[in-house]
């Protein structure tokens, strides 16, 4: 059975490739199984490998997942969220938003103001925003530039789905979240997550949930440039499991 895996971040740039063409010999495995036999046939990234999940139609796979032949697959190493389909680079800007606008991953600029923007209502009291930049020192290490890369379809789906939960936990507020890819400079802005609500208190519970969340689940990766090499950035707070519940 041949299987089309997309690959991301440190994984594809290791192996040269964002898609392999996987045979497979025996019946239709396991999202566990699939990921043991990949292991096995990459030894050099035995390990990279299983630390990451397996995204199967666009959706975190439980270990007991069936997968066939005709499953849209990809292998997600542990995404940061601030920390690929598109940013295998555009000569030109592109952008791609949920149906209903509050959700974007683009190439572009990003404005604080558009996204909030999106979050203000009539009703709403309060209003708060979360923009994240590139920083340029870490300790002693200068950074020069990030690199952003995501797995779009499957990232919008992530942040959309942010949203839902943030109107289950506080009912009535509104998320927007907007995220760049590309290269993003020096002090530019890579995220801008906006939210509102009738109270200031649940507009801060909620933009801290959506930040933390967009770290865990949004298979977005990041590669730090520095002034004498580079490195991908993955989740730093612990053993990552994008399907576990804050």
């Amino acid at each position: 059975m041949k299987l089309n895996i997309q690959l991301f971040a440190g994984i594809a740039e290791r192996l040269g490739t964002s898609l392999i063409e996987y045979e497979y010999d025996g019946a239709e495995p396991t999202a566990a199984l699939l990921k043991e036999k990949l292991a096995e046939s990459y030894p050099e990234l035995a390990s990279q490998i299983r630390t990451s999940f397996l995204a199967v139609n666009q959706q975190y796979a439980p270990a007991d997942t069936i997968i066939s032949a005709q499953d849209e697959i990809a292998l997600i190493p542990p995404v940061s969220g601030g920390d690929g389909t598109e940013n295998r680079k555009s000569e030109h800007d592109a952008s791609s938003t949920t149906p209903d606008g509050r959700y974007q991953i683009t190439t572009s600029p990003l404005s604080v103001e558009a996204t909030t923007n999106l979050v203000i209502t009539a009703n709403h009291g309060a209003a708060l925003t979360f923009v994240g930049t590139t920083r340029e020192m870490t300790g002693e290490q200068r950074t020069v530039h990030l690199e952003y890369e995501a797995y779009v379809p499957m990232a919008l789906a992530q942040m959309a789905a942010i949203g839902d939960e943030i109107s289950e936990r506080w009912p009535g507020v509104l998320c927007a979240i907007s995220h760049r890819i590309g290269q993003v400079d020096v002090a530019e802005i890579s995220v801008v997550i906006a939210v509102s609500s009738p109270h200031r208190s649940d507009c801060y519970d909620a933009s801290r949930y959506a930040i933390e969340r967009l770290k865990q689940t949004v298979p977005i990766w990041k590669k730090e440039i520095w002034e004498d090499g580079s490195e991908w950035k993955g989740h730093q707070l612990g053993p990552w499991n994008p399907m576990q519940q804050q």
